[in-house]
C-alpha cells in the first residue's frame, strides 16, 4: 500500500521543519490535550501526529505505547490531504480503509476521526486524531470539539515558534551590538592615536578634544540604536535624529533633506560619524543655517553639508591641506565607504560645501 503524497509536499515539509517539533521530548501540554480528547470521545487512543517524509511521528500518544509508524499505512497521511476532518466510523466497511494494514491486520482499527493540524499559511503538519477498535458514530458537536482541540495544538506550536524566533533575534541583535561596539572602540582608538600626533603639548586641551571624539561616537550610537527596526536601517530618518540632537548641542539651525533608503549598519555608522564631524565643523567655522542632504543618483550616494560662512581658501583640498583632525576623520570614513571626500564653495551664495560621494 503506497502513501499518497500531497501536491505541495516539498512546501509542506518545509513548514514541518519550521516548527522544529520532530523527535522532541514528551510535553505535558500536548499530553493533556490527547487525554482530554480520549475522554471526550470515550475512546482508548488519542494521538497528536506529525507526518514526516517516511514516517508518522507521534508528539503525544495517549493509550498507545509506540512513538511512530511508517507513513505508508498511516491514516494520518490520508487525513492531511484535505482541510476537512477525516472520519471513519467503521473502517472495516469503508472503501477508503479496507486494505489498510491497521484495519486488516492484528491492530484491528475500526474507528478513526482526525482533524488536520493546519498552519496559518495553509499547510497540514499532521493530525489530532482519536482511535477505537470498535465501530462508533460521531456527531457534528464532537467533530467541532475535535477541531477546537486541534486549534489549541496549533496555538501551542505557534507560540513556541514565536518564542524561539524571538530568542534567535535577540541573540543575533546581541551579537550585532557586540560587533558594533568593538568597531566603535577601534575607531575611537584610531582617533585618539591621530589626536596624539597633533602639534602642541597642551595636555588639558588634547584631553578635552579626545573626550569630544568619544562623545561623538556615543552620540552616533545612541541615535543609531533608536532606529533599529530589523535588518534594514532608515538612513535619512537617522540623519534627521542626529541633526536634531546636534542642533540643540551646537545652538544652530540644521535643515535636513534628501532621499530615503535602507542601508547597512556599517554604512549608517560611517554616515553618522561623517555628518557629526562636518556639522560640528560648519558650526565652528561657518555661519547661518547648516544644510545637510543625502541624495541617491543611480548607484551613487551623495552626502553634503554646507554652511553660509566665509568660504574656503582658494584651491582648498581636504586631502592635501593642513587641516584639523575632523577633516582627516571624514577622509578616513569616506575611504572606508569606498568613496571620495571633496570641499568646494557653495554653488549659490557665500559659504562652504563639503561632500562625500560613495557607491551603494
Amino acid at each position: 500500500m503506497n502513501a499518497i503524497i500531497p501536491i505541495n509536499e516539498p512546501q509542506r515539509m518545509m513548514a514541518v521543519r519550521r516548527y522544529d517539533i520532530l523527535d522532541t521530548p514528551p510535553d505535558g501540554a500536548f499530553d493533556r490535550i490527547t487525554a482530554l480528547a480520549a475522554r471526550r470521545f470515550n475512546v482508548p487512543i488519542a494521538i497528536i501526529s506529525v507526518v514526516d517524509t517516511d514516517r508518522i511521528w507521534f508528539k503525544s500518544h495517549h493509550g498507545l505505547p509506540v512513538e511512530q509508524i511508517d507513513r505508508k499505512p498511516g491514516l494520518c497521511a490520508s487525513a492531511i490531504l484535505t482541510q476537512d476532518p477525516h472520519i471513519l466510523e467503521d473502517a472495516s466497511t469503508d472503501i477508503r480503509s479496507l486494505a489498510n494494514p491497521l484495519v486488516a491486520g492484528d491492530f484491528g482499527l475500526r474507528f478513526y476521526a482526525g482533524v488536520p493540524l493546519q498552519t496559518s499559511d495553509g499547510f497540514n503538519l499532521g493530525t489530532l486524531c482519536v482511535i477505537d477498535k470498535q465501530p462508533r458514530t460521531i456527531d457534528q458537536g464532537q467533530i467541532d470539539d475535535l477541531t477546537d482541540l486541534a486549534s489549541i495544538v496549533m496555538d501551542q506550536l505557534e507560540l513556541r515558534l514565536s518564542a524561539r524566533t524571538a530568542v534567535a533575534q535577540a541573540q543575533t541583535l546581541a551579537q550585532e551590538i557586540d560587533h558594533r561596539v568593538m568597531n566603535s572602540l577601534q575607531f575611537v582608538s584610531s582617533m585618539l592615536a591621530m589626536q596624539s600626533r597633533s602639534p602642541g603639548n597642551d595636555a588639558a586641551h588634547q584631553l578635552e578634544v579626545a573626550a569630544n571624539r568619544v562623545a561623538t561616537v556615543a552620540r552616533v550610537h545612541r541615535h543609531f540604536s533608536a532606529g533599529i527596526v530589523g535588518d534594514g536601517n532608515d538612513c535619512l530618518a537617522f540623519i534627521r535624529r542626529l541633526c536634531e540632537d546636534l542642533s540643540g548641542v551646537l545652538g544652530k539651525t540644521i535643515v535636513v533633506e534628501g532621499d530615503d533608503e535602507e542601508v547597512s549598519a556599517k554604512t549608517m555608522q560611517s554616515v553618522g560619524l561623517i555628518v557629526n564631524e562636518l556639522v560640528t565643523n560648519a558650526a565652528k567655522h561657518g555661519d547661518g543655517t547648516i544644510a545637510v542632504s543625502y541624495h541617491i543618483r543611480g548607484s551613487q550616494r551623495i552626502l553634503t553639508v554646507s554652511d553660509h560662512g566665509g568660504g574656503l581658501p582658494s584651491g582648498f583640498d581636504p586631502k592635501t591641506a593642513k587641516t584639523g583632525l575632523g577633516m582627516k576623520v571624514v577622509g578616513l570614513l569616506a575611504k572606508q565607504l569606498g568613496g571620495e571626500f571633496t570641499a568646494n564653495p557653495r554653488s549659490k551664495g557665500r559659504g562652504s560645501e563639503f561632500c562625500v560621494t560613495f557607491t551603494a
